[in-house]
């Protein structure tokens, strides 16, 4: 009788709990609540419609830009410039990775690689383990890793000094467009009259080094002694908290693809939700975040004056003809330097130029979408230059006031990597938006 009696109790329990429907619908139960965490160091920016396009008289007649009405979804961007520090945090993953790997294959696969996942089933290839500690200096660890590193015909002064040029990234993403396509072609075929409807087909692997061009600093320039900064300006402390350059824009989407696994292998160890992809701005999202909430204004702060009240620079740029040093900067400056706009972001005119995920094209604003415009090609190795235009933004330090405008548009090709071009990030909100209430 006791028996029976437990048995109808927990029956009731578990209809009063939620896990029987009764025959209605109610969706699945159990569900997480989301709540979306802010990344670290990035700002919200609120959806909004605003007139992007020009907000004063096209200068140079370039006809580049039109004025048009566009809307944009929430999003994060960096507070700031990527920095020089930060960038190197990705340098310096892609070589740890590559080194435990090879201690993995050379020296102890135990301590350097996970042979199998928690299911106890072979893995292959296997995980690199994180865990151990690499010890560079161990004689073992030493001999296996002397691969990395410049052969003795190439060293300076016999110092030991890390080859940059095996610092090779492999990363992958989704082609969301070609999938969407009704006849996605590869190579001239149409994949779906040929049967292949496997999403492998549109998942995209490349390659990289990563390591920024240093010499940006003397081949952009003739005749200037730039000498100093490619010798010490990646990798000195002193330079830590300014942005990072000599970076192109293939290196920079391959940055935003490590930043994603980075946070969401983190996120999966913690039994956490995974959060959207980090991603270069589109062109509207970009000029979008340094309007600040201002339509209608030439800079950041406002318009149309490029000093405050005290006479003094506003922006990291190229002022009175070459007088580079009187705004503050006779270069690169720290990315949190001048006041932030209405958004909270710093340098969103000036300092450097930055990425977008755009292709260039004199007429995108024209035909572009006006609902998060958004307009790309994804250039081959073998297209002609005019298709490895990307858009870059905000002027930097040494160009004249018109490119620091929040409509001008300009571009760099995507396998160029230039002393005054840089990038940060955004992210995509994962709703409506946060509520202004």
């Amino acid at each position: 009788m006791k028996r029976l009696l437990y048995i109808g109790l927990v029956a009731a329990l578990l209809t009063a709990c939620g896990t029987t429907s009764e025959g209605e619908l109610i969706g699945v139960q159990g569900r997480v609540v989301w709540y979306q965490p802010d990344p670290y160091g990035m700002l919200y920016i609120p959806p909004g419609s605003y007139n992007m396009g020009p907000s004063d008289q096209d200068a140079p007649f370039a006809y580049t830009s039109r004025s048009k009405t566009v809307s944009v979804s929430p999003f994060y961007m960096d507070e700031t410039e990527i920095t020089n520090n930060e960038y190197r945090q990705f340098v310096f993953w892609v070589r740890d990775s590559i080194a435990r790997k090879i201690l993995g294959e050379e020296v102890s696969e135990e301590d350097y690689l996970i042979l199998q996942n928690e299911f106890g089933e072979d893995l292959e290839p296997p995980y690199l383990n994180w865990r151990t500690r690499i010890d560079w200096n161990a004689p073992d660890e030493r001999e296996a890793l002397s691969v990395m590193f410049l052969p003795e015909y190439e060293r300076y002064y016999r110092r030991r000094e890390l080859d940059t040029r095996k610092l090779i990234y492999e990363y992958f993403w989704i082609d969301w467009k070609d999938a969407a396509r009704k006849n996605p072609t590869i190579n001239g075929d149409n994949l779906r009259e040929r049967g292949l409807t496997d999403r492998a087909i549109f998942i995209k692997r490349d390659e990289i080094n990563v390591y920024p061009d240093t010499l940006c600093w003397v081949h952009d320039f003739t005749y200037s002694y730039n000498e100093p900064l490619t010798n010490m300006y990646f990798w000195h402390p002193a330079y830590d908290e300014y942005p990072v350059v000599g970076v192109s824009w293939k290196q920079a989407r391959a940055f935003t693809i490590w930043r994603t696994q980075l946070l969401n292998n983190y996120l999966k160890s913690v039994d956490g939700t995974w959060v959207q992809d980090f991603r270069l701005p589109t062109e509207s999202e970009w000029e979008y975040a340094a309007r600040g909430g201002l339509d209608l204004s030439s800079y950041p702060w406002g318009g149309p004056y490029i000093r405050n009240t005290r006479g003094c620079f506003l922006a990291n740029f190229k002022p009175l003809r070459g007088n580079y040093y009187d705004d503050g900067g006779i270069h690169t400056v720290p990315v949190m330097s001048y006041e932030p706009n209405d958004f909270g972001l710093y340098c969103m005119a000036g300092n450097v130029a930055e990425w977008t995920s755009n292709a260039f094209d004199e007429s995108s604003l024209d035909f572009a979408h006006d609902l998060n415009m958004d307009y790309r090609y994804e250039a081959k190795d073998d297209d002609p230059p005019v298709l490895k235009r990307k858009v870059i933004r905000g002027g930097s330090w040494k160009d004249v006031g018109y490119y620091i405008q929040t409509s001008t548009r300009t571009y760099e090709y995507q396998d160029t990597a230039k002393s005054y071009v840089g990038f940060r990030c955004v992210m995509s909100y994962l709703g409506m938006g946060k509520s202004s209430t």
